[in-house]
């Protein structure tokens, strides 16, 4: 029965810091656990621009949603299934989450998480966060930019993350190497290194390891003390945790992995037959997205084939003055974007753009839930896109109206207007808010940000999953560190916010000077 000091699940984007971090002790041995092979010496994850093949493919657990009634019933939720996790199969844009962002959580009940003591861990991050590179700037992008600053009354933004932002347009801070396009992902920056270098013989990764039960027990019943694992040889076997074992599996496998451990609400549990460990009724509530849909136009010609990934600029609105930061954002896509457009009958344009009008701050809130006892059986997410208020208004489908004419005003600008040769979807002749919004919700997708299955709140917070130092509500022995803590979705894109919510952990996990003392003095607690 192998042991180590820490056990960690999920060698993604949170994960791979943390383990990193923490295996610069020598003194402690650490198990990372990761589903997927390693991404080394595998250009197809390595080069940033080949980020749209891997969606769907092997290295994808292919997560789908529920019916929903108001939107998209066939987007595919991809979820990585390798080294690096999500910072292995995105885009990775990298903003730092604006100030508004951190304070909102801490007004959730976060406490320790405003902006003021935040902001230190961007700087502690190894990746390798820099702007597009000049020659990966297409100068159909740049054009889009100043069309967008006329069009919209907008500044320019020559580095997203050097100071807070409401509104703006630029091209986006990634995190790769401009010379060759290399991903500077979590893996790569975190883990990579000392593989190669061989430095770290207290680091332990089990590739191709499926994590699909905490072990749960103790005197009280409440101590959790390792993880079952299945190998790629279907052998079976259990990593006890001396310390401590944090789940770091994303805000569908960590609530998945907790119900099926016997940690979740009662009924639910009981219902499919589960033996109830630790009621606790917030796991896989308050899942939050970035939902977004798009507009498509075909351009006059082929357009240049330079950039970094080709979806390199964007840009932020206020629209409601009262709102904390950007209340509207736009991809930029130099490909035409029509997965979902062509399942309502449209074409796919040989030459084209896109524009994604996102919603920084959904109000939908759904759930991940369990249908089976199964292990094997995926979870249901239901996102509960697009469902009205109490009042019966849909501010998340208002929003995509709002972009799409706003979209449009920027095609009628030059000088991006001279690309343009008509628009496809949703088309011209599509004019009127109903028929916008009906058309942009069945065609919406996401842009792979679920987070908020586990949050994190206050005592006195009835569905908080953890507390502010990441502790599971109830049990011993266990820390989350991932995007489903997320009380909030920022406003942008989240992978930076959850690679500096990993620094943060381990601060939060790592014993102090004072604890080390406790614990050698005469009468410690070893």
């Amino acid at each position: 029965m192998p042991s180590y000091d820490y056990v960690i699940v999920g060698g993604g984007t949170a994960g791979s810091v943390i383990a990193s971090r923490l295996a610069e002790d020598p003194d402690v041995t650490v198990a990372l656990i990761e589903g997927g092979p390693s991404d080394i010496d595998r250009p197809e994850v390595l080069t940033l621009r080949k980020w749209l093949g891997l969606l769907g493919g092997e290295l994808d657990y292919e997560y789908t949603t529920t019916e929903q009634p108001r939107g998209n019933s066939h987007i595919l939720h991809s979820r990585a299934k390798v080294l690096g996790g999500c910072s292995s199969h995105n885009t990775l844009i990298s903003f730092k989450p604006l100030p508004s962002d951190w304070d909102e959580w801490e007004a959730a009940g976060a406490t320790g998480w405003g902006a003021q003591a935040m902001e230190p861990y961007f700087g502690k991050l190894r990746n390798n966060v820099v702007r597009v590179a000049k020659k990966d700037q297409n100068e159909i992008a740049q054009d889009w930019i100043d069309a967008a600053k006329d069009a919209l009354d907008l500044p320019e933004v020559v580095g997203f993350n050097d100071q807070p932002f409401e509104e703006g347009v630029g091209f986006f801070d990634l995190s790769y190497h401009p010379e060759d396009n290399k991903r500077s992902s979590a893996s790569v920056a975190y883990l990579h290194p000392h593989i190669e270098a061989g430095d770290r013989p207290n680091l332990h990764i089990l590739l191709e390891t499926w994590a699909y039960k905490l072990e749960i027990g103790g005197a009280d019943g409440k101590t959790v003390s390792g993880v079952h694992v299945r190998g790629k040889d279907g052998a079976e076997r259990l990593l006890t945790a001396g310390r401590e074992v944090l789940v770091c599996a994303g805000a569908v496998d960590t609530p998945r992995l907790l119900m099926h451990s016997g940690v979740g609400r009662r009924e639910d549990l009981q219902e499919l037959g589960i033996p109830v460990v630790h009621d606790l009724p917030g796991v896989g509530e308050n899942l939050i997205d970035h939902p977004e849909s798009v507009i498509v136009w075909e351009t006059d010609g082929p357009i240049p084939d330079n950039s970094a990934m080709d979806s390199d600029a964007g840009l932020f609105v206020k629209r409601d003055p009262e709102h904390q930061g950007p209340d509207l954002m736009f991809h930029f896509y130099q490909i035409p974007f029509t997965d979902n457009p062509e399942r309502l009958g449209y074409e796919r344009p040989e030459h084209g753009v896109s524009m994604t009008p996102n919603i920084p701050k959904s109000r939908s809130r759904g759930r991940v839930y369990l249908t089976s006892a199964d292990p094997e059986v995926k979870p249901a997410l239901d996102f509960k896109y697009f469902e009205p208020d109490e009042n019966g208004f849909d501010y998340d489908g208002q929003t995509l109206v709002d972009g799409i004419k706003l979209a449009r005003k920027v095609a009628q600008a030059e000088p991006f207007a001279k690309w343009l040769k008509r628009e496809v979807f949703p088309g011209p002749e599509v004019t009127d808010d109903e028929e916008i919004s009906e058309l942009v919700r069945k065609a919406a997708h996401t842009v792979y940000h679920p987070a908020g299955t586990c949050r994190m709140g206050a005592e006195d917070d009835a569905l908080a999953v953890v507390d502010p130092r990441l502790r599971v509500r109830g049990l011993t022995g266990i820390r989350i560190a991932d995007a489903s803590v997320f009380p909030t979705m920022p406003a942008v894109n989240p992978m930076i916010g959850v690679l500096m919510l990993g620094e943060k952990a381990v601060d939060l996990i790592r014993p102090t000077q004072t604890d080390k003392q406790a614990t050698t003095a005469p009468g410690g607690v070893a």
